[in-house]
């Protein structure tokens, strides 16, 4: 039985530090190690830091949804050319992702709530997305008429897809190192090393790796690495929940989602359940220092997130938290190997609540495990993805806001992109840099 990526899981890779390569990336989880592939097969030397496991953060800890339906404009064109490269890599590691395409529906419990939901078709028309409106009757078919038939109508992109979190980015990973990448588990990047104003190197808790290009791409440490160099971001970290149940009748193969509750099937037998409508925020010092580029956010989604007064210790965010260090000091990345939340118990019952009510004659899921994990989001609710012009030699790829793992090759390969100086391919402008300085309004990207 595969298991959930913790600190206890077995180190998988431990190749020694090299005195230099092309590129350093921090960050094991899914933009990262997707970057690596790509960048290693474009001719570069390529190192991954990851200060503990591959993927064990939000890269695995996530819905297994690989998602075109409903996205942000912006991320269309993208989210369409990453369907394609999970697919393919899937391919090339014998089906070791678990890669597998299925519909995802958004489905609708009342007329305005389908109105919403259908004002997205035109995007799709617009980028040939293979999207459409779902019936009442043909959403009772995609359960095996087992549900309660509380939904009135939905959307449905016939042609997206699903992976297994706990197996598909240490199967890329395993990928990128027979190609020549370089990843150390257990190795914590501790700054940049920077000489006449650039990227001269990186240290890391093994030494210093010289290199004149660095990847930033450690999710819900991103901004606390970032503002030791002067480069600072509104990024700040939701707690999710999700569950596991185990095996049970296969009463759908799609992956839904309506306003309280989500479900996806597992290729192990069971369903990985969520409630949407439900997060935890943890209060620190970035919460406050970005509180006002927030504002249009927390109108929409106050009511469904549950503030606390602090974070955990050694979380990036914590009161407590070192905010600087010295380059041979140990950081804030080596007290927390990897960021494992508890779930939120109160969220498990409501799934089950939620899963029993909409499928009465299916009973109660047997849960065979439950976790959390820390969503790195950006008040817009699209991820930065940008070279940062003050510190050339840097690119930042962070603050997916919970879209990250479905997206992650198409936005790894910007990634390749911006390292090589080639122009992407898809217009980046929506997630550029300067969009938090210079007076850009936060327009809102979808949530879900």
């Amino acid at each position: 039985m595969v298991e959930k990526i913790s600190i206890e899981t077995p180190v998988q890779f431990s190749d020694p530090l090299p005195e230099a390569v092309d590129v350093a990336i921090i960050g094991g989880g899914v933009i990262g190690i997707f970057a690596s592939l790509y960048l290693a097969r474009a001719g570069k030397k390529v190192c991954v830091l990851e200060k503990g496991r591959i993927s064990a953060e939000q890269s695995s800890r996530n819905w297994g949804w690989i998602r075109q339906h409903e996205r942000d404009e912006a991320e269309v064109p993208i989210a369409m050319e990453a369907l394609r490269l999970w697919k393919e890599a899937d391919s090339e590691v014998g089906g070791a992702t678990g890669f597998v395409n299925t519909p995802i529906n958004y489905l609708a419990s009342s007329e305005k709530e389908r109105a919403g939901l259908e004002g997205w078709m035109a995007i799709a028309e617009k980028y040939g997305v293979n999207s459409v409106r779902l019936s009442k009757k043909q959403i009772a078919d995609l359960f095996g008429g087992l549900s309660n038939s509380q939904w009135v109508g939905g959307t449905s992109t016939l042609d997206d897809a699903r992976a297994e979190p706990w197996e598909a980015i240490p199967a890329i990973a395993r990928l990128a190192h027979q190609q020549g990448v370089t990843i150390i588990e257990n190795c914590a990047a501790r700054s940049l090393e920077i000489a006449a104003g650039q990227v001269a190197g990186l240290h890391t808790e093994q030494g210093l790796v010289k290199c004149q290009q660095v990847v930033l791409a450690a999710g819900a440490w991103s901004l606390l690495f970032a503002r030791k160099h002067g480069i600072s971001f509104p990024q700040l970290s939701v707690n999710l929940t999700a569950m596991q149940t185990a095996p049970m009748q296969n009463f759908t193969e799609h992956n839904s989602a309506d306003e309280d509750f989500a479900i996806r099937r597992r290729n192990d037998g069971g369903y990985t359940l969520a409630v949407c409508d439900g997060n935890d925020f943890f209060i620190g010092p970035d919460a406050f220092r970005n509180f006002f580029k927030y504002v249009p956010l927390l109108k929409e989604s106050w009511d469904h997130t549950y503030l606390n007064p602090m974070a955990p210790k050694n979380f990036p965010d914590a009161w407590t938290t070192k905010r600087s260090w010295a380059d041979d000091e140990t950081t804030p990345f080596e007290r927390c190997r990897v960021l494992e939340p508890a779930p939120n118990m109160k969220y498990v019952r409501k799934a089950i609540s939620a899963f029993e009510k909409r499928f009465p004659t299916l009973g109660k899921p047997q849960i065979l495990d439950s976790w959390a994990g820390m969503v790195d989001a950006m008040p817009d609710v699209v991820p930065l993805i940008d070279t940062i012009s003050a510190l050339p030699g840097l690119v930042v790829a962070t603050g997916f806001s919970g879209h990250g793992f479905g997206f992650g090759p198409g936005a790894a390969m910007i990634v390749r992109d911006l390292i090589l100086g080639n122009k992407p391919t898809h217009d980046i402008s929506r997630f550029r840099y300067t969009r938090f300085s210079d007076g850009s309004p936060m327009l809102l990207g979808p949530a879900l």
